[in-house]
């Protein structure tokens, strides 16, 4: 939920808030609003970082230290997210303001013009907005993921295992797949954009050459993370459907299998021994289930049909010795 309102924050303010100050150039609002729209510019952006990094440590939590934090773990580390987003886009609203233009008279721009004493000020602000922002999530990125497929690969040369810690083990791994794909997203997105930072903070002359055009796409292209998050989301749980229905239309047909098996085994009793086509399950052959699938149901319909057979065979057999014996017995007709 928390990084779902991080995403529409950044969709529906951040980025109409950006075309249309580039559409605009100047600043066409009051001096409060520059304050405030600079706060929720950077608190989505903040909180979205945050709640990746949450999700991360809670995934490290879960798979190598279950017991410790285990209790109210995932609502601390989001009330953390949140509370360290709005202390990291405070200083934002007092840093930009609404400045007149010292050459043309009326042209009024939402600015950090005489926010910073010195140029060092500023620039240690603007590097430790690049840290909370960018590195520190992307440090802790590496460190959780980096331990959890470790241990994941650690553990995969283990012989005996339960199928059920099988099945939990996919969704895991399903889930783990979700989180380290929305990371590099975030990875990618952001990361063209803070080159182009660090780069205008070391060297602003060269810097300058660049297209002001490009600088913008980098940023507008950075915050496209947020949109791009719900389409990993859509794209892994269609094939988690997808998944779970092929299993349970193979689980369907082995089951069928089995019990027509079964049946066999209690109505001729030991002594017969009823043989069929081995039923190939999902993922024992390789590649290959599709193939096998039409194989397996033709086998369960081979030997329902077998029973049926036989039970009808069986109860008529009973009906005519019984006829039989009723004759045998009937008085003659006079």
């Amino acid at each position: 939920m928390s990084k779902a309102i991080a995403d529409l924050m950044v969709t529906f303010l951040l980025m109409p808030l950006e075309i249309a100050w580039a559409y605009t150039v100047q600043w066409r609002s009051t001096d409060f609003v520059c304050r405030t729209m600079s706060f929720f510019r950077v608190f989505g952006l903040y909180l979205s970082s945050f709640v990746l990094v949450s999700i991360s440590i809670d995934r490290y939590y879960a798979i190598l230290k279950p017991l410790k934090f285990s209790t109210n773990r995932g609502r601390i580390m989001l009330a953390i997210a949140w509370v360290a987003s709005v202390v990291c886009s405070t200083p934002q609203a007092f840093v930009f303001h609404l400045e007149e233009h010292p050459k043309v008279k009326g042209y009024y721009q939402c600015v950090t013009f005489h926010s910073f004493p010195t140029e060092l000020h500023k620039l240690i602000y603007q590097i430790s907005n690049m840290c909370a922002m960018y590195a520190f999530p992307l440090v802790t990125f590496i460190y959780c993921y980096g331990c959890i497929y470790r241990e994941i690969y650690r553990k995969s040369f283990a012989r005996f295992r339960r199928s059920n810690d099988d099945v939990l083990g996919r969704a895991k791994k399903r889930t783990l797949k979700m989180t380290i794909t929305i990371v590099i997203v975030f990875v990618i997105c952001w990361t063209p954009y803070y080159i182009m930072c660090l780069w205008f903070w070391l060297d602003k002359t060269s810097a300058y050459n660049v297209n002001p055009l490009l600088r913008k796409i980098f940023f507008i292209f950075a915050c496209t993370n947020s949109c791009m998050n719900p389409l990993v989301y859509g794209v892994f749980n269609i094939r988690g459907k997808g998944n779970n229905n092929n299993t349970s239309v193979n689980n369907r047909h082995t089951s069928l299998s089995s019990a027509g098996r079964l049946a066999m085994r209690e109505r001729n009793g030991s002594a017969h021994t009823v043989v069929t086509l081995p039923a190939v399950i999902n993922g024992s052959s390789g590649d290959t289930s599709n193939v096998t699938q039409s194989t397996t149901l033709s086998n369960d319909i081979f030997t329902i049909s077998k029973i049926a057979e036989d039970m009808e065979i069986e109860k008529a057999s009973k009906i005519s010795i019984s006829d039989s014996i009723e004759l045998a017995h009937a008085p003659k007709s006079q």
